[in-house]
């Protein structure tokens, strides 16, 4: 599998994978802020991750997924500079099953980026030329 970034102007960088255009950008002054940070991505990545495995376990039992919310949020550890704490709830609206709950908890956790975070990757990077 392969995915190809791209340098554009400025701050934008922009990944091609799978056909799709991924961009990137950041804040004003360094960037013109038109497209969210790569941190960001990867912030959004967990939730969505979350909301596709939650919508898959509601069609399957033919649950209506409409009101369901999935709110993160995270701590920052400022002296690190790293995010050490990310917190996930689901909002069920009312009239969703309760012997669910528990269970559409469980299902949001096998997120693949979540496992991913859970078991890393090795990531190697190099440079060539030419």
């Amino acid at each position: 599998m392969e995915l190809i970034v791209t340098l554009g102007e400025k701050a934008k960088v922009n990944a091609e994978f799978k056909g799709h255009t991924i961009c990137t950008d950041q804040p004003m002054p360094a960037g013109d802020n038109s497209a969210p940070t790569p941190f960001d991505l990867f912030l959004a990545s967990l939730g969505t991750c979350a909301g596709i495995f939650v919508k898959g376990f509601c069609q399957q039992r033919g649950i209506p997924d409409e009101g369901i919310k999935i709110i993160q949020t995270f701590d920052f550890d400022r002296e690190k500079h790293l995010v050490k704490n990310i917190t996930i709830e689901i909002k069920l609206p009312v009239g969703f099953p309760e012997k669910y709950k528990d269970a559409v908890v469980n299902v949001a956790d096998l997120c693949l980026v979540k496992r991913h975070l859970a078991d890393p990757p090795v990531i190697e990077t190099f440079a060539t030329i030419g």
